[in-house]
């Protein structure tokens, strides 16, 4: 069983925890407020989750899940993510994060803004091109014809795997789209 370190618990950080503790994982969610603050989401999703800081879910996971606003990056701990697969799954609005030039002038992805931000870290884009309502509702055992793939984008191989067996593990085949810079492609407002 692995562990699923979660920063930001917001829609899609709860709805992946569910997901993630229903696919034999234990999970530790953290936000940008106190711990105690999760307890209902912790007890509704039972025994194998627990609420933790950020630097604590990024201590504890195999695989850490990013769920924030990309203005709150500058909070993520870097130092416990070190070496680590890490799951980005944002998106940019500047109305949401104010304008970031990089992303504004289309010189970086946002995975690849988060990469920037923790070079000792694998960065894999997932999770940013669906609803939270059709991620708990599309998840379906392997062999399922009605099974839905999400797609991935990474530039290390074998964190890629790693977030493909664990996309396998709450019911969703993987289309893998390349390496981060193809990210921009399933971004927000894209085709």
């Amino acid at each position: 069983m692995s562990t699923i370190g979660i920063i930001g618990s917001g829609l899609i950080g709860a709805t992946v925890a569910r997901l993630a503790v229903q696919g034999g994982h234990q999970v530790v969610l953290s936000n940008s407020r106190e711990p105690r603050t999760l307890l209902p989401l912790v007890a509704a999703l039972g025994p194998d989750a627990r609420a933790a800081t950020p630097a604590e879910a990024a201590e504890a996971g195999d695989i850490v899940v990013v769920s924030v606003p990309l203005g709150a990056l500058a909070d993520i701990p870097t130092e416990p993510l070190a070496g680590k697969t890490v799951i980005d799954t944002s998106n940019y609005y500047w109305q949401r994060d104010g304008h970031i030039d990089e992303l504004d002038n289309r010189e970086v992805t946002t995975s690849k803004y988060l990469q920037d931000r923790l070079p000792d870290s694998a960065v894999v884009k997932a999770f940013n091109n669906i609803n939270f309502a059709h991620l708990g509702l599309l998840a379906r055992p392997a062999g399922d014809p009605e099974r839905t793939s999400l797609i991935i984008a990474g530039d290390d191989k074998d964190a890629k795997a790693q977030v493909t067996s664990f996309l396998d593990s709450l019911g969703y085949n993987t289309l893998d789209a390349g390496p981060l810079s193809e990210g921009r492609r399933f971004d927000n407002g894209q085709p």
